[in-house]
């Protein structure tokens, strides 16, 4: 709990640690199946962020009985435990509360080795960065509430967000890394952000690399976007210098607030590139450099 880490890790052995994360949230799709799915994908994220093999998993379900049919819960938790399934992953119980809200997603346990986690604060000057999903998630959802996505989109989001970051998490390990989060509710830049906190580096992104949908930006320039981008934004603009050469749709997307994102992870500048074939081999094919990490300015973002 001593910094913004993706997930807590409690060493049992000397070789073996478990690692621990809770996430659930409200429907970004309408389809309850595909929602199940995206829950649990984006819960599991966390343990593969830290280099982990989730284990278990408990259901968190808030779910208003009186006001939606027994069908729609159903069909979520079935989606859910299919992507369970398809992680290797366990379900062991859950709890789940009558609220007006619906709500969905996991408690979940991993294990790894302890000299083998990997923090988000280890990067080193020289390193390059990757990320290995596109970005614009969150405004895309906004746009589904507003009736504005096309279905083919939808389809198209929803694979993306569905899409468990194992096989990255596996290349990870397999090739080694200094530092790795995973992008989610705070956006690429603020995720990005928590990596440089109370560290002796920085970062700069080249926003020219940096994969997003490219519906988000259409939706971005039309003013769809969602209320947490901006929060995102304002609780990261003193560690962020974005040049003017940057769009403003784009600077949008890069604080764009994203549920079961990719992984950002920082490799030597030796293995980069063989850090990236192995992604792309294990089919990660968005995975790409965006940046890298720098002694000056400390603890400052610039994106060109």
């Amino acid at each position: 709990m001593e910094r913004a880490e993706d997930a807590g890790v409690y060493k049992l052995t000397k070789d073996l640690a478990i690692i621990q994360t809770v996430d659930f949230f409200t429907p970004i799709v309408d389809d309850p199946y595909d929602f199940g799915q995206v829950a649990v994908a984006n819960a599991l994220s966390d343990v593969y962020a830290k280099g982990g093999k989730p284990l278990t998993a408990m259901n968190i379900v808030c779910f208003p009985i009186k006001q939606m049919d027994i069908y729609i819960l159903n069909t979520i938790l079935k989606g859910g435990i299919d992507k369970m399934r398809d992680a290797g992953v366990l379900l062991v119980g859950g709890h789940s509360v009558d609220d007006p809200e619906l709500k969905y997603g996991l408690s979940v346990t991993g294990l790894i080795h302890p000299k083998k986690v990997v923090m988000n604060n280890g990067a080193r000057p020289g390193d390059k960065l990757i990320l290995t999903k596109p970005l614009g998630t969150g405004i895309i959802s906004t746009a589904i509430k507003a009736g504005e996505a096309k279905p083919r989109l939808v389809k198209k989001l929803t694979r993306c967000m569905a899409t468990l970051n194992r096989a990255a998490s596996e290349a990870m390990m397999a090739v080694g890394v200094h530092a790795c989060t995973d992008i989610t509710g705070f956006g690429f830049l603020g995720h990005a952000c928590e990596m440089l906190e109370d560290t002796e580096v920085g970062m700069v992104i080249d926003s020219s690399q940096v994969p997003f949908f490219p519906e988000a930006k259409t939706f971005a320039e039309s003013g769809l976007v969602p209320g947490g981008m901006q929060r995102n934004r304002d609780f990261r603009q003193h560690m962020v210098d974005i040049k003017r050469t940057v769009p403003d749709y784009l600077q949008a997307i890069l604080f764009d607030p994203q549920t079961s994102g990719g992984l950002l992870m920082a490799v030597s500048r030796t293995k980069a590139s063989h850090l990236l074939k192995a992604l792309h081999t294990g089919g990660v094919n968005d995975a790409v450099i965006v940046g890298e990490v720098v002694a000056r300015p400390k603890r400052k973002i610039v994106v060109k």
